[in-house]
């Protein structure tokens, strides 16, 4: 095949045009400090960095939840800490009140007392996160104890009628839906089908609670029907009532506020179990995101020092073969 000057040129020019083609890709990763810098750089490495990325999304979010999580665990837990103090208290003014030498006044002032922390308590049901209450269930715009109509004379709420019925002794279930009663779950998504509890069966117990701080007034009324309760029977609220009740005394319903509290205690501690399960699969998927995507800058850099000197051969020989005219033929 005869080779000609148009030939030498031409293909001098397509090895020039390619070689600064590679210089200028090898400088956009020394500049970008990725391997690609658009999708038809590398499609595998887009395709697979695409994949990263989602993943570490959703392991933001799901951080991002666990903090929605905490929140409702440690309110929770101090509201029920609040609630087992207030308890103790309870249990010192009944045994005062059962101290016979105590006068029909002085058992008034420890019922008025019993009043204040029977509302306290119902106060406590009603905590907040922001605008949901924490105990009422799934149905966190509404509060689980309300405003009695006409209001009661010592100033107690009853249990929302939307969820229960409440008869002033028990509690009475109408919710046929589990999603608006007052003791369904609230669950978080904290991992790809992983769901946390993070609320505690508000109405069962506040309910309970409730109904026993009633009891106890109703034992110290002065004005009490058929007559004042005797020391026998004010004592039996520390541990002796029987009724249908799950929880019909102080010291079971003291239990059942720490068996919930344990409960509340074991969600934290798997809540940590997954926040380091979270934080390993950021630093897998993030170590897995730069081998797939950050370019090696000493190999860049060789490879660019290479394709440089490459460059300035190619350019000498070019030069020697571009200057060539007909004229230093004849020559």
């Amino acid at each position: 095949m005869r080779v000609t000057q148009t030939m030498l040129s031409n293909n001098m020019l397509l090895n020039l045009n390619r070689s600064y083609g590679r210089m200028s890709k090898l400088q956009d990763q020394l500049n970008s400090g990725t391997k690609i810098t658009r999708p038809s750089d590398d499609p595998v490495i887009a395709v697979k960095g695409m994949g990263y990325r989602r993943d570490l999304g959703r392991v933001e979010q799901y951080t991002r939840n666990m903090n929605e999580v905490n929140n409702w665990i440690d309110t929770t837990d101090e509201s029920l800490n609040q609630v087992g103090e207030q308890m103790k208290r309870v249990r010192e003014l009944v045994i005062q009140a059962a101290n016979d030498t105590n006068t029909p006044d002085e058992r008034a002032k420890i019922k008025t007392e019993i009043d204040q922390i029977r509302q306290q308590i119902q106060d406590v049901s009603n905590t907040k996160i922001g605008d949901r209450y924490i105990f009422s269930g799934t149905n966190t715009d509404k509060p689980l104890f309300v405003d009695a109509t006409p209001p009661n004379a010592d100033g107690s709420k009853i249990i929302n009628a939307d969820y229960q019925l409440y008869d002033g002794t028990n509690i009475i279930s109408t919710a046929a839906d589990k999603l608006t009663a007052p003791n369904a779950d609230v669950q978080i998504e904290v991992y790809d089908g992983i769901q946390l509890q993070v609320n505690a069966p508000g109405a069962d117990l506040f309910g309970n609670i409730d109904s026993l701080m009633g009891k106890i007034s109703n034992l110290l009324d002065p004005e009490r029907v058929p007559g004042p309760a005797t020391s026998e029977e004010i004592s039996k609220a520390l541990g002796g009532f029987t009724s249908n009740s799950k929880s019909d005394d102080i010291t079971n319903i003291h239990n059942k506020i720490l068996e919930t509290q344990a409960d509340m205690g074991a969600r934290q501690n798997r809540v940590e179990l997954m926040e380091n399960r979270l934080s390993l699969r950021e630093i897998s998927v993030t170590k897995q995101l730069s081998n797939n995507e950050d370019v090696d800058y000493s190999k860049a850099i060789t490879e660019m020092v290479t394709s440089e000197s490459i460059h300035q051969a190619a350019l000498s020989v070019g030069a020697r073969i571009i200057q060539q005219t007909l004229v230093d033929f004849i020559r």
